[in-house]
């Protein structure tokens, strides 16, 4: 299957990224080095182009009863203007994907799913969409994201929108005009801790904010960013990663999305993962911390002290801001506890480590 490509492919290009195959796109995983750019985010203003994820616009009278059916949070609650994260399960315990859903009015939703996902989405939210009085647009392929991150992202971005960006609550958005242009949804949101925003815009408009977002945050020292400084990011901040930490496989309980699993209506599986919350679950991911020198990384054993398999890494890294080794996997519930000793196995050694509360760097 041939790549595709965002629509500033040649701006990454002239800014010298390596590009590497991700999720069906080629993507630029690092500008300059993986370090500097994690460090230029958690400390200033970076620009990340995520334009590879999925956009679905949901409208009509039904919208909202389709995202309540195919979706484990409760959509209810959202007033226009509010974003929520949730995931779409599979009908056999396993999640199909995480998402963000954005109420935009009663009558209208956008849902952002991952880019790895796209077609896999749209084709289970599709299957139950004629039960409903609506019409349901992926327009993916007509979009493209900015995710602006970091402490001085509002100051970044204030000269470009009539918005008041220091005000704008957690996970809220607006629709308004940025940077000359108008509609532009711009997202209290992000996949990095550091603060900041996300901007959706058209593929016409793209290049002049993209632009217009490096020319204002110059003074307070923006830089482009890639996927790699991205990962390490989230991870810091024990974030789930769909196809690794998350999968089709993996129960939401399990995965610590209890907290996002509403049994206030009537979604797919809510009766299995009611007696999974009510019954507890054989195995649980936490974040652990290596003691020992080492870097742990997905698919790798998590042991006892004797060295008898309890779980299995999903996904690991060198922390930029802690200088030690941290990971995500899934243990026995046994072992879950912040506090627990478990052990990384490294080729014939096992490196002590321990089971910690997230996030791993606090905000």
């Amino acid at each position: 299957m041939s790549l595709k490509q965002v629509p500033l492919h040649h701006i990454h290009q002239q800014l010298g990224a390596k590009i590497v195959p991700f999720a069906g796109f080629e993507m630029p995983v690092r500008y300059s080095s993986d370090l500097d750019e994690h460090n230029t985010v958690r400390n200033v203003v970076g620009i990340f182009d995520v334009s590879h994820m999925g956009e679905f616009i949901l409208k009509g009278e039904g919208a909202l009863d389709l995202i309540q059916r195919v979706s484990a949070n409760d959509a209810s609650v959202l007033f226009d203007g509010k974003v929520q994260y949730s995931y779409l399960p599979n009908g056999r315990g396993g999640i199909v994907d995480d998402l963000l859903v954005y109420r935009i009015s009663s009558l209208e939703y956008m849902l952002v799913v991952n880019a790895s996902n796209i077609e896999k989405d749209w084709n289970w939210i599709s299957q139950y969409a004629g039960d409903y009085a609506l019409t349901m647009v992926n327009v993916s392929d007509d979009m493209c994201l900015f995710a602006v991150q970091g402490p001085l992202a509002a100051k970044a971005l204030q000269s470009l929108t009539e918005a008041d960006l220091d005000s704008m609550e957690y996970y809220t958005f607006e629709k308004t005009d940025f940077a000359g242009y108008a509609n532009v949804i711009v997202s209290a949101t992000g996949y990095t801790g550091a603060g900041g925003f996300e901007i959706y815009v058209s593929n016409h408009q793209a290049e002049g904010v993209w632009n217009a977002i490096v020319e204002a945050g110059a003074p307070y020292g923006i830089k482009p960013i890639g996927l790699g400084a991205r990962d390490t990011l989230r991870l810091e901040m024990g974030y789930n990663l769909y196809g690794n930490d998350i999968t089709d496989e993996t129960s939401p309980i399990e995965a610590g999305l209890g907290w996002v699993t509403k049994f206030t209506h009537d979604f797919i599986d809510a009766d299995v993962l009611k007696a999974q919350k009510e019954k507890g679950v054989p195995r649980k991911l936490v974040g652990f911390e290596l003691l020992d020198r080492g870097v742990p990384r997905g698919h790798y054993e998590l042991t006892d002290a004797d060295g008898n398999q309890i779980g299995d890494v999903t996904s690991g890294t060198q922390s930029p801001t802690l200088g030690k080794g941290v990971g995500l996997g899934y243990v026995q519930t046994a072992f879950s506890k912040p506090g627990s000793e478990i052990f990384v196995k490294v080729r014939d050694r096992l490196l002590k480590a321990q089971v910690v509360k997230l996030p791993f760097v606090k905000k």
